[in-house]
């Protein structure tokens, strides 16, 4: 009988759905309004700017900065505690959208700074695909 606490997973709808497609393809896509040319990320049915309802989806070159971060020394959600410490990262697309990811290959945090130059990966998580970043070689 397995008592672990269930992993958060996204909810597919027709809205988000191109995006979880993408990355399971291993690309990741953002939107960006035909009428102003706004980019954005999470997706939404209108541009956060001029709430026009023609988004197109773009794929992004992968190329991305380091916002911000925090590490997690405690798990706020019972199925991050085998995680422990974790990184949660505000990556800033090449592209301009920004999201929410991890941050791999960087266990030693005082590499990390801010506008340091990251490159788009793609993990498995319990069957779903997700977005994380790695610091770029100079």
């Amino acid at each position: 009988m397995n008592l672990s606490p269930a992993f958060p997973t996204p909810i597919l709808d027709a809205v988000n759905g191109p995006y979880w497609q993408a990355l399971a393809a291993g690309e990741l896509t953002f939107q960006r309004c035909e009428q102003c040319h706004h980019a954005w990320l999470p997706p939404r049915t209108e541009c956060p700017r001029c709430l026009s309802d023609r988004p197109v989806w773009e794929q992004a070159s992968g190329a991305a900065r380091l916002v911000s971060w925090v590490v997690y020394h405690k798990a706020f959600n019972p199925a991050f505690a085998d995680r422990l410490p974790y990184n949660v990262a505000v990556v800033e697309l090449a592209e301009g959208p920004r999201l929410i990811s991890n941050l791999v290959g960087c266990e030693d945090e005082s590499t990390l700074r801010i506008d340091l130059a990251l490159s788009f990966e793609t993990r498995n998580e319990h069957g779903t695909t997700i977005p994380v970043f790695r610091p770029r070689s100079v």
